[in-house]
């Protein structure tokens, strides 16, 4: 085999971990979106500084900067979905991404980050988005949340999502200058699928916005983080909440533990408990990773995996179903929470007379 004359390409990463302040006590969208601007201008100053210092310290540009899961509004809780998507959720066209997306410009950054938003392809609904803006601004990966336990994503309304968008819509990897970027939300990295779909597209940096309760033991959750980059031969890039302030759970419940993963497994960086941290930032080398990549040897799992060993297995399987609010072809808004948890209740009822559970 020729030698692999992969060019060098390194960029520090930055695991910004921030508090939330929380817009579920505003009555509405009146007293909801100046929160959420401020929220915003904090973090806009976060970030210019740890691009700032950052290269400073390590003679390395600073090119992606990540942000919690839903680290301007929180998450629902009692409201309705109509009242979550007036008070806290994007629009395409809406202030908040022109100021996210001012970041990214003034910086000359990818900014990553969690929010909530309103598809206008589904008016209905809302999602959990996780995105990504480039130094120009403009948003160049929208990921939305596949899983949860509350409210809808885009497998609830999946053959009119897939006829829009894609499977490549549904699974996105921005291929930029830095390398191929992909995403997932909070639980999904406990799914293996949810990261290997994106790296079958070519994913080499799995930005993973999350907010989850730290812990000085050995979570679910972080074995998943490290699983997934061994697995995956690629870098995580986990950014957790410092805080969730303003909503009725103590406010560190959720904090701490933002860090980058190598693709051996191994926490290159994190951030302490105790507050706001730009402490997790740590030099990404694709080049190196993509020289892995691509050498001979058994230590190339991504390269030895056989997916055609699986794939009927997953056909047959009937465990979580789709189309949960498609009735003959048009979206139904969720009447309250509530009918997710009855969902839940059907299907481990149904795998209960399957024999699988």
């Amino acid at each position: 085999m020729s030698e692999d004359k992969t060019e060098s390409l390194e960029f520090i990463a930055v695991a910004l971990q921030v508090s939330c302040n929380g817009v579920n006590r505003c009555a509405d969208a009146s007293t909801a979106r100046p929160r959420i601007a401020e929220t915003i201008k904090t973090i806009a100053g976060y970030a210019t500084t740890a691009s700032n210092f950052c290269e400073w310290f390590y003679g390395v540009p600073v090119r992606l900067v990540a942000l919690p899961e839903y680290a301007v509004t929180g998450f629902p809780m009692k409201e309705t979905p109509a009242e979550w998507r007036d008070k806290a959720c994007f629009s395409y066209d809406g202030p908040e991404y022109e100021a996210l997306g001012k970041i990214a410009q003034d910086n000359d950054i990818f900014l990553a980050g969690n929010v909530y938003e309103v598809d206008p392809n589904f008016p209905e609904l809302y999602f959990q988005v996780c995105f990504i803006i480039g130094p120009s601004g403009d948003v160049i990966l929208r990921y939305r949340r596949l899983t949860s336990s509350f409210e809808p994503t885009p497998h609830d309304v999946w053959d009119k999502y897939l006829d829009i968008y894609g499977l490549d819509g549904v699974f996105p990897v921005a291929k930029t200058e830095i390398g191929n970027l992909a995403m997932i939300a909070s639980e999904e990295v406990l799914y293996p699928e949810f990261s290997r779909m994106h790296v079958m597209r070519g994913a080499e940096v799995i930005i993973h916005p999350t907010s989850e309760p730290g812990s000085p033991q050995l979570t679910i959750k972080e074995l998943a983080r490290r699983a997934r980059a061994v697995e995956n031969m690629a870098y995580v890039v986990s950014p957790n909440s410092a805080s969730i302030e303003d909503i009725p759970i103590p406010a560190y419940t959720c904090s701490a533990m933002s860090k980058i993963v190598g693709p051996h497994g191994e926490v290159i960086t994190e951030a302490g408990q105790g507050g706001e941290s730009m402490s997790a930032n740590a030099v990404l080398d694709i080049g190196a990773l993509r020289r892995e990549r691509r050498r001979m040897g058994m230590a190339n799992i991504l390269s030895r995996q056989a997916y055609g060993l699986f794939a009927e297995s997953y056909a047959q399987a009937d465990f979580h179903r789709g189309n949960f609010l498609l009735e003959d072809g048009e979206v139904v808004e969720p009447p309250d929470r509530e009918v997710f948890r009855r969902r839940q209740a059907a299907n481990i009822e149904r795998l209960i007379k399957a024999g699988v559970l």
